[in-house]
């Protein structure tokens, strides 16, 4: 089988490796209909996160069953199926909470970009869709398994309610789709921060009503003024820098959330700061997990079309020109075709 390997930084090789086989009775062997390269797997391709050895990539996933272990229940063979970043048994405490993706059992997976996929706890894992889907909805379908239900949690955490205004730092395909989710969950004013009049564009397709391109103080201060001085309901922080995370806490309002759904870098807080600024805070890895059933219902019933954010599609063999797409900003996402 060929798959995605990252050797070093911006050293993407598409080569062959080992096909996935059942080696636990709770795993589940899926083919692959479509995956795609992640805002985070830049950290590791830019060298920003070292590898210390060839590794395969990959994190977002969906496709045909193949094959299950003896104990899997949920799922069978010829379904289309859809699942989290992290693997979780759907049972702990921390599962049975809503956190799937810090379940006390969780195995991250990092090898979806390629043909065909082992998912390990695939009772807790897995959701199928009602039917094998029409073509056209499988970038869509596939967004679910981290970008779409990233945003989703995004606006979640920060506590978006019908006719709040929200501020959404980062036009990645994390923040995009952020914008998706708080116009699905009623939001009143979407202020999205973006300089790239691409992305800007598919923002207010979105639900944007309000763009802000400058960042640091200056994005502060001209939230700020659109604010009226008093800040927003809800921020969602989607990049996961310091910058950015210190523009989330200084633009909500008192007694406001913040949420952080971007991988920090190097970002530190503080704690006076912190506490006068009177901001709930909360964030971390998406329980992706949590939001599939709902997720895919509004995608089934053509509700949302988060499919939206990928502006490249390649077929799998060309993973290394996706990355580097990304990596240049030529492109927001790639979706990869086996």
């Amino acid at each position: 089988m060929l798959g995605a390997v990252l050797y070093g930084p911006r050293d993407v090789r598409f080569e062959e490796r080992d096909i996935p086989r059942i080696t636990k009775p709770t795993d589940a062997i899926i083919r692959i209909s479509a995956t795609c390269v992640c805002g985070s797997d830049l950290w590791p391709y830019r060298g920003i996160n070292a590898i210390p050895q060839p590794t395969p990539m990959g994190h977002e996933y969906c496709g045909i069953v193949e094959e299950v272990g003896n104990a899997v229940t949920s799922v069978k063979p010829g379904q289309f199926v859809i699942g989290s970043f992290f693997a979780s048994d759907n049972t702990c405490p921390n599962c049975q909470v809503g956190y799937q993706s810090s379940c006390q059992h969780a195995e991250f997976i990092s090898t979806a970009q390629a043909g065909v996929l082992r998912v390990p706890l695939a009772d807790g894992t897995l959701v199928a869709t009602p039917a094998v889907p029409s073509d056209d909805l499988i970038p869509s379908l596939l967004t679910l398994s981290d970008v779409m239900g990233t945003g989703w949690f995004a606006a979640d955490a920060a506590n978006v309610k019908p006719g709040s205004t929200v501020v959404v730092v980062g036009d990645g395909a994390v923040g995009l789709l952020g914008v998706l989710s708080a116009k699905q969950m009623g939001a009143g004013r979407i202020i999205a921060m973006s300089r790239h009049p691409s992305r800007q564009k598919l923002a207010r397709e979105f639900g944007a009503t309000d763009i802000v391109t400058e960042r640091g103080d200056e994005g502060v201060a001209r939230l700020n003024e659109l604010t009226h001085g008093i800040g927003a309901d809800s921020v969602l922080e989607c990049v996961g820098t310091q910058e950015s995370m210190m523009q989330a806490i200084s633009t909500s309002r008192k007694g406001g959330y913040a949420s952080y759904v971007g991988v920090p870098h190097g970002v530190e807080l503080n704690g006076e700061q912190l506490f006068f600024a009177h901001v709930h805070l909360h964030g971390g890895p998406a329980p992706v997990r949590r939001y599939l059933p709902e997720l895919i219902k509004l995608v089934w019933n053509r509700k949302i079309n988060p499919g939206k954010v990928f502006d490249l599609t390649l077929p799998l063999d060309h993973v290394a020109e996706g990355y580097r797409a990304m990596d240049e900003r030529r492109a927001i996402k790639t979706l990869l075709r086996p």
